[in-house]
């Protein structure tokens, strides 16, 4: 049996990115919708970019079944 180690540890370095970049961008979605900013438009601001953040993990989970599925 032979492991191809540059291989494995590609996905595993590829992973701990996607990872890390992941939790980051929930806990940017977090944040935005945690604190209150000062007036309205902020307010507004930080609100629309946090669903982004949760939108674009949504995403990435999707795309994650997909590639497991297909």
């Amino acid at each position: 049996m032979h492991i191809d180690w540059a291989a494995l540890g590609q996905v595993f370095g590829v992973s701990v990115v996607v990872t890390v970049g992941l939790v980051g961008v929930f806990t940017l979605g977090i944040v935005g919708t945690s604190r209150p900013a000062g007036g309205a438009a902020p307010r507004v601001l930080a609100r629309s970019g946090a669903y982004a953040c949760f939108a674009l993990c949504a995403a990435a989970v999707g795309y994650g079944i997909f590639l497991i599925v297909g």
